[in-house]
């Protein structure tokens, strides 16, 4: 990070969220159990919908919501190429969405999947004036989407069978869609009080949750 942002996220963090963007990968179930016995049932040997199928969904979005989310088709898979594509239509939408954003300096907070990672991916988000913020391996509770985009999202979700992939589609959006703008950016602010929690337990061999 350079000097000049790092003096502002000490200034005025919330202000800084301005230049975040957060991706992150998801799978959504046409029906998600929430107790064992539900879970029995649906994997009954007589079911004619045993298996749990489900819904492939990458999202970006920001302190003032989504920006894009794309939906893995059947049989593809995401690599290098596929992310680098991805990146480019998220500068289109940032574009259409986020009018001044890019003029600003975006920082791209992902994981470290092997496609984020490809050199591929790199280039095409240095090529789109992305930079890259460093994430730790295996970390959910420094990852937004997973401490609380995504638990929310499949919570609500959990209400629901789905009969198609279209349906589960249409209840994703619709869930990000409702959600205000103050609901995206509490998410990101919790970011900064896991990060000082991390930083204060950095030296202790456990966590209490």
């Amino acid at each position: 990070m350079s000097q000049e942002l790092l003096t502002e996220y000490r200034a005025n963090p919330e202000s800084f969220l301005g230049h975040l963007v957060i991706q992150d990968e998801t799978r959504v179930h046409h029906f998600d159990p929430e107790t064992k016995t539900q879970s029995m049932q649906w994997k009954h040997k007589d079911s004619l919908a045993s298996k749990k199928f489900k819904v492939a969904a990458s999202v970006f979005w920001d302190a003032e919501g989504v920006i894009m989310v794309d939906y893995l088709q059947k049989g593809q898979t995401i690599n290098g190429e596929y992310y680098a594509h991805e990146l480019r239509n998220l500068r289109e939408a940032i574009k259409n969405k986020r009018r001044g954003k890019l003029r600003r300096v975006v920082l791209l907070l992902q994981n470290n999947a092997p496609a984020h990672t490809d050199q591929t991916s790199l280039q095409a988000a240095a090529n789109c004036g992305f930079r890259i913020l460093p994430h730790p391996a295996c970390s959910p509770d420094l990852a937004p989407s997973d401490f609380y985009l995504f638990p929310n999202l499949k919570t609500e979700l959990r209400k629901n069978k789905f009969q198609a992939d279209k349906d589960v589609i249409e209840a994703v959006e619709g869930f990000l869609e409702q959600q205000e703008t103050d609901w995206y950016r509490k998410g990101l602010l919790k970011l900064e009080e896991r990060r000082t929690k991390c930083i204060e337990l950095r030296d202790r061999d456990y966590v209490e949750k």
